[in-house]
């Protein structure tokens, strides 16, 4: 094995980080997007539904370059936790509150 083994893994495992961040976290993320554009948009509850369903094609999309764009795959998963523990807490409150 050579001194550039450990690197090839090491590169490919920050890769299969992203990745996974790219496609779970930027799932969570854009469903909870979803979920308080849907509550908190002011138009009926179908055009709501409608309008933050086709909203969430752009924020899975703006996910998805974040993660592939961040410095490194921990920045890209606290760039995607960040943001959807906010809107975890905004989609509780919504339900919560009246």
């Amino acid at each position: 094995m050579t001194s550039a083994a450990p690197s090839a893994l090491r590169y490919r495992l920050a890769v299969l980080s992203r990745t996974l961040a790219a496609v779970g976290g930027g799932y969570v993320l854009t469903t909870l997007a979803t979920m308080v554009a849907a509550r908190f948009l002011p138009m009926g509850r179908a055009d709501a539904v409608m309008t933050a369903t086709m909203l969430s094609f752009a924020v899975f999309t703006c996910a998805v370059i974040w993660v592939f764009a961040a410095r490194s795959a921990w920045r890209a998963w606290c760039g995607l936790a960040v943001p959807a523990l906010a809107l975890a807490l905004l989609a509780w409150f919504g339900r919560v509150l009246p």
